[in-house]
């Protein structure tokens, strides 16, 4: 029982991290938002982009099938099953990536940070790589400068953290949360990568095509 219950929290911790970073890789590119001019946003362009992370298309995909997955391992249990447990669940998911939105546009606008990525000017796939391992951890200002990126560490924890609350207490754990929290932010370095490199596979791609 104890290896099953293990197993099932394992993986509702990938699930919560895979669910959101699918739909911001595919929605941020669709926007335009990952681009090379560092030209500040104002209030309502990081508005818009938060909104388009938590719930675009994608985003909104992304959830339902979350939702699904842990309908079918059955996590959290007492929240059951059928149309109901599926709808505590949807609604669970929805949450978290609200309160994700509303965590990253509230420290972004407030310090003046930009939630961004901007592609390498360098070459080199380890050049590039570090570039986007550095764009994770840091950050563009709205005044051309870098600075720790608060806005992205401060939303990940943050809604890892809240949207446990309303979790069984046996999963309300600080642990759980820091682990929520952390694949949250490896899935960001995983859309920066994607970012980073995906135009140019693409590219390659399309010249092969007869």
């Amino acid at each position: 029982m104890e290896r099953s219950r293990a197993l099932r929290i394992l993986c509702m911790i990938v699930v919560m991290g895979v669910a959101p970073a699918m739909g911001i890789a595919q929605v941020v590119p669709a926007l335009g938002i990952v681009q090379d001019d560092p030209v500040a946003l104002d209030l309502n362009e990081k508005l818009a982009y938060s909104a388009a992370n938590s719930f675009g298309p994608l985003e909104l995909l992304g959830s339902a099938a979350y939702a699904g997955i842990l309908q079918g391992i059955g996590t959290p249990a007492e929240w059951g099953g059928g149309a109901a447990g599926y709808g505590k669940r949807l609604a669970s998911t929805l949450a978290s990536s609200g309160i994700h939105g509303v965590l990253a546009f509230g420290l972004d606008s407030a310090l003046h940070e930009d939630p961004r990525y901007f592609r390498s000017r360098s070459t080199g796939f380890w050049n590039r790589t570090g570039h986007a391992v550095r764009g994770t951890i840091l950050t563009h200002t709205d005044g051309g400068g870098e600075t720790f990126s608060v806005w992205r560490f401060g939303s990940a924890y943050g809604a890892a953290f809240l949207s446990n609350e309303w979790y069984p207490d046996r999963l309300n754990t600080v642990r759980l949360g820091f682990l929520q929290g952390s694949l949250r932010l490896g899935f960001d370095l995983a859309t920066n990568l994607g970012s980073e490199f995906w135009p140019d596979i693409k590219t390659k791609i399309l010249r092969q095509k007869p």
